[in-house]
């Protein structure tokens, strides 16, 4: 472990240097790049400097003990060891899963597509909760969300709802989410009691800047229309609603939010850009799945990934088999743990791969 520390402090002083060059601090791309890179290895230089002190405090202690001339001090030195010993192991998993490489995507920020699936008006009604789900917790994170486009339901909630998410590391936190969410619940209009299953789709891209994707303006055809609320009727007679097609791909986007046409062309190339970005992230993830059988990152967006159990107040999250009966906090924004859960299963996927390099 201290060789692979020592490597790491080497291309720490290489990034120090780095970071400060004026070609590097011009190149916005890589200056980014080279700024998360920088965090990222003053984290591991922190745990590995007190990596570093319990093992100078192990060493001291057996010197102590192995001296024993000082009873009192011996009996300190044991308690110490012991003490050091238990911390030992931990520290280290702590630094081999922040050695793992890291996506470079993990720092983006994301869109978020929330569509109502089967299940009809309960459907979009469990979208909109699956909505407030998210947005208190990523006001738990000190993340900001803002609506890019709306498609409310008729008895509540949304057909759709599309709304991004900026803040520090977002997709490494929020790209679990993407896939099939399913409820089963007593719905508000059905009189029998009898419990009903519906589902919402989720999907998670990662923002994609200006330099990740290129797009050019003859392969995008411009439509203007004016904005409509529920129920279709319209909410004003200006064709301030954008709708952007991008012609090569067949991918559409569109924003009616703003009252602003600039406001809502810029929100839907916004759009436009992630989901051609993400169009390719998903040929990588499917390959990267169909290589080692990826329990929580895959291609499929089509798999149902958790079902919220009203009746039991039951949360299963089926890729790792996680069952919490904490329903009520989960679809009130907690679900902090299911993350947690989920990234350390990945990683340790990723840890099986290493194999031998720890």
């Amino acid at each position: 472990m201290l060789d692979k520390l020592r490597i790491v402090k080497q291309r720490f002083d290489e990034v120090s240097d780095l970071i400060i060059q004026p070609d590097i601090m011009t190149d916005q791309k890589r200056y980014i790049q080279i700024n998360k890179e920088y965090k990222d290895l003053s984290a591991v230089m922190k745990i590995g400097d007190e990596y570093k002190e319990l093992i100078k405090n192990i060493e001291e202690a057996k010197e102590i003990i192995s001296d024993g001339s000082d009873p009192e001090m011996t009996e300190m030195a044991k308690m110490e060891l012991e003490e050091a010993s238990a911390r030992l192991p931990k520290l280290e998993d702590d630094i081999k899963f922040m050695l793992i490489p890291k996506d470079p995507d993990d720092a983006k920020n994301v869109i978020v597509e929330i569509r109502a699936g089967t299940g009809g008006d309960e459907a979009s009604i469990f979208a909109g909760d699956l909505y407030r789900m998210y947005t208190k917790y990523c006001s738990d994170k000190g993340w900001k969300t803002e609506i890019e486009d709306i498609s409310e339901g008729t008895s509540g909630g949304f057909k759709e709802i599309i709304f991004s998410v900026s803040g520090e590391d977002v997709y490494g936190d929020m790209k679990f989410e993407s896939g099939v969410h399913r409820v089963q619940r007593v719905p508000q209009t059905e009189t029998q009691g009898r419990v009903h299953t519906s589902a919402a789709t989720v999907m998670v891209l990662p923002e994609a800047e200006e330099f990740d994707v290129e797009l050019k303006p003859s392969d995008i055809r411009v439509d203007y229309f004016c904005s409509s609320g529920p129920g279709g009727q319209s909410v004003n007679t200006t064709y301030s609603a954008v709708r952007l097609t991008h012609v090569p791909s067949g991918l559409v986007a569109q924003c009616q939010d703003q009252k602003s046409q600039h406001k809502n062309k810029e929100k839907a190339m916004k759009v436009l850009r992630s989901r051609l970005y993400e169009q390719e992230l998903e040929k990588k993830l499917a390959a990267d799945s169909a290589k080692r059988n990826s329990l929580v990152a895959s291609g499929d967006r089509s798999a149902k990934i958790r079902t919220y159990n009203y009746p039991q107040g039951r949360v299963t999250e089926h890729r790792i088999g996680l069952t919490l009966y904490d329903l009520s906090n989960v679809i009130n924004g907690d679900i902090h743990k299911i993350v947690e859960e989920l990234k350390l299963a990945e990683n340790t996927e990723k840890l099986k791969e290493l194999g031998e390099v720890f």
